[in-house]
């Protein structure tokens, strides 16, 4: 998928964790496509929903394997705001989704923290440089990085006055 396509849908899971952001949590969305078309949405509902596994990926998987009727994501892409924690990065290894593209770094609960080459660009897996991913899954980081950056740390900044 070319950069355009990859900033058109980050957008949008923009737009979700700013939904998040307007119930008072943690600002993290995400949009799953398969065929050109987004096939789920999710945001962060664990404050809402009391539930610390409620983040926008796990909320995006659950709704996707709904909408195919099954639960593997191999021919989906997850576009998420912020870097998968491990937790999800481990669910996301479960679904065999073929393809995450992040926004913002997490460098304290990504998954990054976890893998042995965290700059190698590509697929991860169990057995490769990318530990929590199936093998098979790609990897691209950065895409409106600053846009989904700011709305993370504008939200804690607030949170801590």
């Amino acid at each position: 998928m070319d950069i355009k396509e990859d900033e058109r849908f980050m957008r949008l899971a923009l737009k979700e964790a700013e939904l998040a952001l307007e119930i008072d949590e943690v600002p993290v969305g995400a949009v799953i496509v398969a065929g050109g078309q987004i096939i789920a949405r999710g945001h962060n509902l664990s404050e809402r929903l009391n539930d610390f596994t409620a983040h926008a990926e796990m909320q995006a998987f659950t709704s996707a394997s709904e909408f195919l009727g099954g639960k593997f994501l191999d021919k989906c892409t997850l576009y998420v705001t912020l870097e998968p924690c491990p937790m999800c990065a481990g669910a996301a290894f479960w679904t065999r989704i073929g393809r995450i593209v992040y926004g913002a770094s997490d460098p304290k609960r990504g998954y990054d923290r976890w893998m042995v080459n965290p700059e190698k660009e590509g697929h991860g897996g169990a057995n490769s440089d990318n530990g929590l991913l199936h093998p098979k899954t790609e990897i691209t980081r950065g895409i409106l990085a600053d846009e989904c950056s700011i709305l993370i740390k504008d939200f804690f900044s607030k949170k801590r006055k």
